[in-house]
């Protein structure tokens, strides 16, 4: 077996020991489908819908049941971080769940991946501009991205082309082509130097390679938290990785799902998905900007549909459900947290012409 396969299974295995038993996927299916219970609370949790604005403590304790609710009608195993702005932008942790617990990645982590190849634009190693050979033999045939289906090689992109399909469709060759401009270990001694140890990739065939490798729950919403706080990159490019992971394009089938389009660009989000695995981290903004709710989860169901990536998929199914639900609560909150660099994205379909 290979290494990477090694790692995977003791990294599950130790995260099964901690969290105990789990439901299986026909059972996840059963209860979230059509628990009394589910039903009941979700029915109690519409009627405080319309309550009052809530306190940032009442924001946390109502997080903390909605996420208890609907992990648990899934099943599986989860590590999760997420924590509650005040009207002072102080944090609140509202779950805690295995929140250091070293996880697969996956896709989530093409944002540590983007931080540091934009950090090497912030230090003029490279530019936005600077242009990339898309090879035949630099191409990911299957798996999720464009670059695969254009057929039209060689050709060529800039560094800046190439993070906007990292991060709003998730490009897998894309991470080859960032490669190109930050190989393996550039990028994870960036991510050292900024204080994510747990937050690596994984080596591939060549310097220039990588698999997505790992993270911990509490590392990646401290990533999040740098970006919103501006000390991780420069204004522009923390403006450019909220401008990715706020367009509509980015990812909707989790957190985003039931939100309107214009709710949905008050979310930064990025999943990752693979096997058993359904991943997610962001934050959630209120109407002025605020970042009041950040998010990072990971789960596992073993014996689950591993052909599902979409809202059907228990993991995927339960995020949607606390989405809208947690939209609701960042709502609700009032009082000015501090707020980014960045603006809110724009978005003006257009008929062409």
């Amino acid at each position: 077996m290979s290494l990477k396969f090694n790692r995977r299974n003791a990294i599950g295995l130790g995260a099964s020991v901690a969290a105990g038993a789990f439901l299986s996927a026909g059972a996840a299916e059963a209860a979230f489908a059509g628990s009394d219970a589910i039903e009941a609370a979700e029915a109690a949790e519409a009627a405080e819908d319309y309550s009052p604005a809530l306190t940032a403590a009442q924001a946390r304790n109502k997080t903390g049941r909605i996420y208890d609710r609907y992990k648990w009608a899934a099943g599986g195993t989860w590590s999760s971080y997420i924590t509650v702005a005040d009207a002072n932008g102080n944090l609140g942790t509202a779950v805690d769940e295995h929140a250091d617990q070293v996880v697969d990645a996956l896709s989530v982590n093409k944002l540590a991946i983007a931080v540091a190849v934009l950090d090497r634009v912030d230090r003029g190693i490279i530019k936005l501009t600077d242009t990339i050979e898309v090879s035949q033999a630099i191409i990911i045939a299957g798996g999720d991205g464009m670059f695969r289906l254009d057929g039209a090689y060689p050709s060529h992109v800039t560094v800046g082309h190439a993070l906007a399909n990292l991060l709003t469709i998730s490009c897998d060759t894309s991470v080859r082509l960032c490669g190109l401009m930050a190989p393996t270990a550039d990028i994870n001694q960036i991510l050292r130097d900024k204080g994510f140890v747990k937050t690596q990739v994984e080596p591939g065939s060549n310097p220039n390679r990588m698999f997505m490798g790992w993270t911990t729950p509490r590392e990646m919403h401290q990533l999040l938290q740098g970006l919103v706080k501006g000390t991780l990159l420069s204004p522009a490019s923390t403006q450019l990785i909220f401008n990715l992971i706020r367009s509509p394009i980015a990812f909707t089938d989790g957190i985003r799902l039931n939100l309107s389009t214009p709710q949905r660009m008050q979310i930064a989000t990025k999943a990752g998905w693979d096997e058993e695995v359904r991943n997610e981290a962001g934050i959630i903004f209120d109407a002025t900007g605020a970042p009041i709710m950040t998010y990072s989860m990971f789960a596992t169901l073993p014996g689950s549909d591993t052909g599902d990536f979409g809202p059907n998929h228990p993991l995927v199914g339960a995020r949607a459900k606390m989405g809208s639900r947690f939209f609701n609560i960042v709502s609700r909150l009032s009082g000015p947290a501090p707020r980014i660099a960045a603006a809110t994205p724009g978005y003006n379909p257009t008929n062409g012409g």
